[in-house]
């Protein structure tokens, strides 16, 4: 009997459906840790198999056929190690989210997730059936249990599974991002050990889909709750840790802990992580991107040149009458500094003749929000005019504080594939492009400091239209991700008629949200998946 287990993490960027894709990786990554670090087990995330979260594409009859040869092929090709995967199990009519052990052609060990997220982000209820027992098998004469993430939130599987035998559980996971995630996630996985003192082995997955991102940031706890190893977030990889058996229970060897990123760095980590991925996952050549001189698109240039390199970014100033020299020459600097293909097109032949052409319909001909929007809307028919030309995909440029009031014109701005920083403030946004230019000046230094402005108009300032941002993204966060009442966000010493009058323009602009491109999500509530307000509702505030 071996008197140790030697595992291996296999913290992987896996593709929502691409079932053969995603068989491959794992049969690579398996031998790689059989052969470059003499493993015994390699623990793959939840539902590697078919990616998570697959959604309503788990209720196709294609997708069950693929999954079931592809747990076959893993099973009968992978030898000298054992192998720990998650797949969406069929049975009858009936789903469930398991995981399996096999080792040279047997199964060792099956389990079922047993507690089945469904708030926020989740909805496994629609999909899965609980499972209702523990798995527990020997490798090397150590006894490891096995979980499936939602599970290790509550108290009762981890305790299942040690009474049942466990020395040690691993939980493989589909745990996505949201800011300081790592940190509540280790707090919950000591809140368990303290329960039920058996070391935990987490692995989680990496990479984005669609609006979610996934961080890795998998780890080991031992029984005393303290964290033994942490891998890199963000950044796929196979971390070695060895478990041996002692008399006070598994011991751990001491290996690696990646520090714990700062807020800024690792929100800005998931916005390159989310659009490379959605990029590269959908087979776009590159983006093109609307910069305005205004720092919206600024950080997005940035972001998007980290996540896809230079060569694949392309900017567009679309200068007209009320354009600033400053934003033109902000602009063309930052570009420059980037080493982007940039191009200037000016607007004002195509928004005079769309002007004259309305000319003898419109009924007012006085300048107004109409105009503004023929600007904006000029803008976008030109990029989307180039996006269908070079085949490459517009990236939209609003923030959350943008998109919660409707601070933005349908058709216009926010025309696009994708939006990078839709679930980030205003004021996330300054301290983004603050942390970005601290890591190497990219950004000129006084778009992040001039008066934020649309430049719609002659003097134009956001302030105009909306309370300053330190007011305003406070309150919304507050709605949005606290679900506060008025009078709560009142007590918080704002304005009673100003925070109605915000969640107002909340309320009454959810059109507009519903027609938006997907973005990342960084929050713990964004404008999305885990956001389903009516747009039709006779609900009022105050209540």
């Amino acid at each position: 009997m071996s008197s140790k287990v030697i595992v291996v993490m296999a913290q992987t960027d896996l593709a929502v459906g691409d079932v053969a894709g995603n068989t491959a990786k794992i049969i690579d990554f398996a031998e790689r840790a059989r052969d470059e670090m003499l493993a015994d087990l390699v623990v793959f995330p939840e539902l590697s198999v078919c990616g998570y979260p697959p959604e309503d594409l788990l209720f196709h009859a294609g997708l069950r056929k693929r999954v079931e040869q592809a747990v076959v092929d893993i099973r009968e090709r992978v030898r000298g190690i054992a192998v720990l995967i998650g797949f969406p199990e069929y049975v009858d009519d009936q789903i469930f989210n398991s995981c399996a052990v096999f080792a040279n052609g047997k199964l060792l060990c099956a389990y079922r997730k047993h507690l089945l997220p469904n708030y926020r982000v989740f909805d496994e209820e629609r999909y899965f059936t609980r499972g209702k027992d523990p798995a527990v098998f020997r490798l090397n004469g150590v006894a490891i249990g096995l979980t499936i993430c939602e599970d290790i939130w509550q108290p009762g599987p981890l305790a299942a599974s040690r009474s049942a035998g466990a020395e040690c559980v691993i939980t493989i996971n589909g745990s996505p991002y949201e800011r300081d995630c790592q940190q509540q996630r280790e707090q919950v996985a000591r809140a368990r050990v303290e329960e039920t003192p058996v070391p935990i082995v987490y692995v989680n997955m990496v990479g984005g889909q669609d609006e979610l991102v996934f961080d890795g940031g998998s780890f080991v706890m031992d029984a005393d709750g303290e964290v033994r190893y942490r891998a890199q977030p963000f950044d796929e990889g196979l971390h070695k840790v060895t478990l041996s058996p002692a008399a006070g229970g598994i011991e751990i060897a001491s290996g690696s802990v990646a520090k714990l990123l700062s807020t800024e760095a690792s929100v800005y980590r998931a916005l390159i992580t989310g659009t490379r991925d959605y990029v590269d996952k959908h087979a776009f050549p590159g983006v093109i991107i609307g910069l305005s001189g205004g720092i919206d698109s600024a950080l997005v240039l940035a972001i998007a040149c980290d996540a896809l390199g230079a060569d694949r970014v392309r900017a567009v100033m679309m200068p007209y009458r009320y354009t600033s020299t400053m934003s033109q020459e902000d602009a063309a600097k930052q570009a420059k500094t980037l080493g982007v293909r940039y191009d200037v097109i000016p607007i004002a032949p195509l928004v005079s003749a769309t002007i004259g052409l309305l000319e003898s319909i419109l009924e007012d001909h006085a300048d107004d929000v109409t105009e503004e929007n023929i600007q904006a809307r000029c803008r976008g028919l030109l990029l989307m005019a180039i996006s269908n030309n070079t085949g490459r995909m517009l990236l939209t440029t609003g923030n959350k504080s943008e998109m919660a009031v409707g601070y933005a014109t349908l058709y216009g701005d926010m025309a696009g594939g994708f939006a990078p920083i839709k679930d980030c403030s205003k004021s996330l946004v300054f301290k983004l492009a603050n942390y970005r230019n601290s890591q190497s000046s990219i950004i000129p230094e006084r778009v992040i400091t001039r008066a934020p402005s649309a430049e719609l108009r002659a003097g134009q300032k956001d302030s105009d239209s909306l309370p300053d941002y330190g007011i305003l993204d406070p309150i919304l966060e507050a709605f949005i991700e606290q679900d506060l009442s008025v009078e709560k966000i009142v007590e918080r010493g704002f304005d009673r008629d100003t925070v109605i009058s915000i969640l107002e323009m909340v309320k009454r602009n959810e059109y507009k949200r519903r027609q938006a491109p997907p973005g990342v999500r960084v929050s713990s509530r964004a404008f999305g998946r885990d956001w389903r307000y009516p747009i039709t509702s006779g609900y009022r505030f105050p209540e």
